[in-house]
């Protein structure tokens, strides 16, 4: 990003922040600059006074997509849709909250309910969430997810696998092979998310269960609340780990300190693991996810408690946590998220897409040496909440919603 570039970033961040009251800006009409900026996509007021650590840290540039594209309905009637993942085929498979999958054609042809999966929790935000599939699925037919599990103890994030079969009407052998422990009798912050890094092992997101009494195991090398873990398709520590051998370390852990975590996507580019958070009122998180990392909360934060006051101490900083690359405040709620690495649409090449729940729009954030330089926001007039993002075979994007609608994003 160029000097004159980073002062005019700064200067629309402070407008912004100075900003009172005003509606959430809508940048689709407006006149573009000389130097390409328009105003930050959020002019409401912050939650909190909190000052950004470095230029750039929120409320960037906007920036509007110049390539004509479109937001479609693919299909609706999906049951609380959570996850979203592509098979080798171009169809989607689709996982529904109360506990079962469904497949999508590219038509928009909806699959009758895949069952044969463990109980669910689906009670506050529990239920079957993240999924992906075997990077030889098309040859061993294997899914892996996540769910909330109910056990006589509480309730918990737990990771499963099975095997598709043939008829596609069924998970077969369904298998838990890890369990985020302890359990807990609530049923918020469960996190959620999976993916298969380069290795084959499975990298997951764990919340910290949202409780005052849970929160500070966020910051516990000796308990699977508010991680990411990385483990082998066996739910074994992966080699490698971070923690691996640390006494009173938990060798499934590859970073702490996080709060609910219901992003991770792999940059196309530098292969980096990148986590989008949901932080309390304000202090909506992405990170880059560094193995061994400790990403602060409940210590640091941007957000402050839903009743106002200020979480902990009340600080952003301090030596040893990390500080998120962006943060939002007030909160657009982060969920599913991808980068896109596709041909259709240039201009998207290496951005970050992020289904946001309460903000009800996709988040486009331009992103150039591990900075965001540019936001935009997609579908905000659908009025729906995101829940994941996912790019299809065909270079397009495909995003579910809690309304049951599944929507193919791309180039028209």
């Amino acid at each position: 990003m160029t000097h004159k570039t980073q002062i005019a970033t700064s200067l629309w961040a402070l407008l912004a922040l100075t900003a009172c009251g005003q509606k959430t800006a809508d940048t689709r009409n407006a006149p573009v600059p000389a130097d390409g900026n328009l105003p930050p996509v959020e002019a409401k007021k912050p939650n909190a006074d909190y000052k950004p650590a470095f230029a750039g840290q929120t409320r960037v540039a906007g920036v509007k997509t110049a390539t004509p594209y479109e937001g479609r309905v693919l299909a609706e009637g999906l049951r609380s849709p959570w996850g979203v993942t592509s098979l080798p085929d171009g169809r989607l498979l689709v996982t529904e909250k109360g506990g079962t999958m469904r497949l999508v054609t590219g038509a928009g042809k909806m699959s009758e309910p895949i069952t044969g999966l463990p109980k669910v929790n689906a009670n506050g935000q529990g239920g079957l969430l993240g999924v992906r599939v075997d990077p030889d699925f098309a040859s061993n037919r294997m899914v892996y997810w996540v769910f909330a599990e109910p056990l006589a103890e509480g309730n918990l994030t737990a990771v499963a696998k099975g095997k598709l079969s043939a008829d596609e009407r069924t998970i077969e052998n369904a298998t838990v092979i890890y369990r985020a422990t302890p359990a807990y009798s609530g049923t918020l912050h469960y996190g959620g998310r999976i993916l298969i890094d380069k290795t084959g092992n499975l990298i997951v997101s764990t919340g910290e269960r949202s409780d005052l009494v849970t929160r500070p195991q966020a910051q516990s090398l000796n308990s699977g609340l508010g991680k990411v873990i990385r483990i082998t398709k066996d739910g074994q520590p992966a080699p490698g780990n971070p923690f691996a051998g640390q006494a009173g370390a938990r060798p499934e852990l590859y970073s702490y300190g996080h709060r609910n975590v219901q992003g991770l996507a792999f940059h196309p580019v530098t292969g980096d693991l990148w986590e989008g958070e949901f932080g309390p009122r304000g202090g909506d998180e992405i990170n880059r996810i560094q193995p061994g990392k400790n990403y602060g909360w409940p210590t640091i934060t941007y957000g402050i408690e839903y009743g106002g006051p200020k979480v902990g101490a009340g600080i952003q900083q301090q030596a040893g946590m990390e500080q998120p690359v962006y943060y939002w405040d007030p909160s657009v709620s982060p969920s599913g998220m991808t980068f896109y690495s596709g041909d259709a649409m240039p201009e998207w090449k290496n951005n970050l897409f992020v289904g946001a729940l309460g903000g009800t729009h996709v988040v486009r954030l331009v992103i150039e040496d591990n900075k965001v330089v540019g936001e935009e926001r997609l579908l905000a007039d659908e009025q729906q909440r995101f829940r994941d993002v996912t790019q299809g075979t065909d270079g397009a994007l495909y995003a579910v919603t809690d309304q049951g609608k599944l929507y193919r994003i791309g180039k028209k």
